[in-house]
């Protein structure tokens, strides 16, 4: 049987080679009329056929392991994740390419449990060289991890320098950075002449000069309340909208054997925030600026005059506390 399509098409008739072809309007009306429904029918399959790839991409789609950043899966556990790390060998918490980072190792461990990349989010970007014994951590597990396994399995395979020390089972809006309503930092100062030990320099920023413990105190207290600290953060780590305000529930210098300890809590930190801090109120206790200038600097546009950073070897992230109703259990 010949199929008619088109104006021109091949008869496949006596004498005639496969292909030959001849003009539609010298074909009687009846085989015209024939020619005319095949070449609907020959469209009608051409056009569905075309459908089948789009078809098949959507199941494979459905098919496909899901990524980052796809729809969860329905049997899963939001836990929470504390962690203590020492910070020397990390480039910090966030992952960075062909870096060390504390969210790159931990990600990694949870990709080797659970065969998938798992997010890790932290309540915050530690910078490198600072240590937490708090860190707070968001991942969505498979229900088969329950915070006893995942923290078991999870010891057993991190380095030595991280180590999970709690496991929390949290309410499905539980966000690890968002749901924060505090945090809480300290940073060690060494004031003898064993602050320059081996084991304790690398905990500890020594300091021969003698500090001023009136002034310390002084200038801590300022820096309580709802201020704008934008003269104590890193020019342009926030967004241009940022107002830059942090609300201190706490700032405190504490004696301890062999130095000081300072610790502070806040609703959030910005950008090298603590440090900042700290060196200002270092200087103002050691005479080289005046405590006026914690006032001045809360009160600044920029950070044009503030202290030198101090180091972040002897900071660390205490603690990150969330309100009681996200939770649900604990390992």
């Amino acid at each position: 049987m010949t199929v008619w399509c088109g104006e021109n098409v091949g008869t496949g008739g006596p004498g005639e080679r496969s292909g030959s072809t001849r003009n539609v309007r010298a074909i009687p009306n009846k085989l015209r009329e024939r020619a005319k429904r095949a070449s609907q029918n020959v469209s009608g399959y051409v056009e569905q056929s075309q459908s089948v790839p789009r078809m098949c991409a959507t199941r494979v789609l459905l098919d496909t392991p899901l990524r980052t950043g796809s729809f969860r899966s329905m049997a899963e556990r939001n836990v929470q994740l504390v962690l203590h790390y020492d910070g020397a060998r990390f480039s910090g918490w966030q992952r960075q390419p062909d870096q060390r980072t504390v969210q790159g190792v931990v990600e990694q461990a949870l990709e080797r449990l659970c065969g998938a990349p798992v997010p890790a989010l932290g309540s915050g970007r530690t910078d490198a060289g600072v240590h937490a014994r708090g860190q707070a951590v968001g991942v969505h597990l498979p229900e088969r991890w329950d915070t006893v396994r995942v923290r078991r399995a999870l010891n057993a395979i991190l380095p030595d320098d991280v180590w999970v020390a709690a496991t929390f089972e949290m309410r499905p809006e539980f966000h690890a950075r968002y749901s924060a309503v505090s945090r809480r930092y300290s940073y060690y100062i060494g004031t003898d002449e064993e602050a320059r030990s081996p084991f304790r320099r690398p905990r500890e920023h020594p300091i021969d000069r003698p500090l001023d413990r009136a002034s310390l105190d002084q200038a801590a207290s300022m820096l309580e309340g709802d201020h704008c600290f934008r003269a104590f953060a890193v020019l342009g780590t926030a967004p241009a909208h940022d107002d830059h305000r942090c609300t201190v529930r706490t700032a405190r210098w504490h004696d301890r054997p062999g130095g000081l300890l300072f610790e502070i809590e806040a609703n959030r930190f910005l950008h090298h925030m603590v440090r900042f801090l700290i060196g200002t109120m270092i200087d103002v206790a050691t005479g080289r600026r005046p405590l006026s200038d914690i006032g001045s600097l809360l009160a600044a546009a920029d950070n044009s005059d503030v202290s030198v950073p101090a180091p972040a070897h002897a900071l660390f992230l205490d603690h990150v506390a969330y309100p009681r109703e996200l939770y649900l259990g604990e390992s």
